[in-house]
């Protein structure tokens, strides 16, 4: 079983803090340089954690008035001290909240009591169609909502979906782009997020659901999802249980299902906090990534640079780190300017 990322950068730190406090040995360094060379992901980790532990260097000297460029390190600290002190410095910094939940919550008692109004009015005929409420972000937002029956959806950049919430049934619909699902638990009425030609049923749990031009994508962190195709008649695929860990794609009218531990699923779902996690994927499904989130694009400008392979966690908000990374480890050369960064192999 491969190791989570976070796995990796405490490795990662392990080395960095026996290293910066030049208790390496020959042997010692030898196989750090062995440990770099098995993955991608590990090279992406120290460079990261080199890069964060300088800047906290950095920014240390700034405070006591030494100049910008004078070279400082952190304070000396025991062994695990300063490991502890490494992985700290890569936590992302909070992102200011955009204070939109007041607004929703409005919105929210709005439609529930509209809800009430319909009930009162109710008669032996049959009710009409349920009005959607309509929930969205634009390109570079992640957005937070909280929805009448108690659950939750976390948005994802340039995101929408369409909620109708009834007495027995919570029907979602996916759009278009990324969203998570924390669902409040209500045996009574499923949960239903239909994207794509497939559904995807929780009574009480979190899952992500993306839905890109011509893929389908599922992952599962907290309980059991169902997972079936709306197809008609004999073209319709069986419909699968996923537990958490598992991750579901539909592609080219076929669906594949991986198990992976339960760190790994979780770290597919961790843009809310700003990061996005790859594992070993080429740098062309990597810079697509990237441009779901940010107006500069990434532009691979040949075969070689594209299919480098990448593994690690990045901010999304962080292009221009990102790009240092990559020519500051991999074969690569960026052509910056105002509207896209072009990469190159060389």
């Amino acid at each position: 079983m491969r190791p989570s990322s976070r796995d990796i950068e405490q490795t990662a730190a392990d080395w960095l803090a026996r290293c910066d406090a030049g208790a390496c040995t020959d042997a010692e360094r030898a196989a750090l340089d062995a440990w770099l060379a098995q993955d991608s992901a590990h090279k992406v980790a120290w460079l990261r954690l080199q890069a964060a532990w300088s800047e906290a260097g950095r920014l240390r000297a700034l405070a006591a008035g030494r100049p910008e460029g004078a070279t400082v390190r952190p304070a000396p600290a025991p062994g695990d001290d300063r490991r502890a002190r490494m992985l700290a410095a890569l936590q992302p910094r909070p992102r200011p909240r955009r204070d939109s939940r007041r607004r929703w919550l409005h919105f929210t008692a709005a439609a529930a009591l509209a809800a009430c109004a319909l009930l009162i009015g109710w008669t032996l005929r049959p009710a009409p169609p349920v009005a959607a409420s309509v929930y969205a972000s634009s390109l570079g937002q992640v957005r937070n909502f909280t929805l009448a029956d108690g659950s939750h959806a976390i948005l994802s950049s340039d995101s929408r979906i369409e909620v109708r919430l009834q007495p027995h049934a919570r029907d979602i619909t996916l759009v278009r782009g990324e969203a998570i699902f924390e669902v409040a638990k209500d045996p009574g009425r499923p949960f239903t997020v239909a994207a794509a030609g497939y559904r995807a049923i929780a009574v009480g749990t979190r899952y992500g659901v993306r839905r890109d031009a011509a893929n389908l994508r599922v992952v599962v962190t907290e309980g059991t999802v169902r997972l079936e195709s709306t197809a008609p008649g004999p073209s319709a695929h069986p419909a699968l249980l996923l537990p958490a860990g598992s991750v579901a794609l539909v592609r080219g009218g076929g669906v594949l299902v991986r198990s992976l531990a339960l760190a790994q699923a979780q770290d597919l779902l961790d843009w809310p906090s700003g990061m996005l996690a790859f594992r070993d994927a080429p740098l062309s499904e990597v810079a697509a990534e990237f441009n779901r989130y940010n107006a500069r694009k990434l532009v691979v400008a040949d075969d070689a640079a594209a299919a480098l392979r990448i593994g690690g966690s990045f901010r999304w908000d962080n292009e221009d780190g990102f790009v240092r990374l990559l020519e500051a480890g991999f074969p690569v050369r960026a052509e910056a300017s105002a509207d896209r960064i072009v990469l190159h192999s060389r």
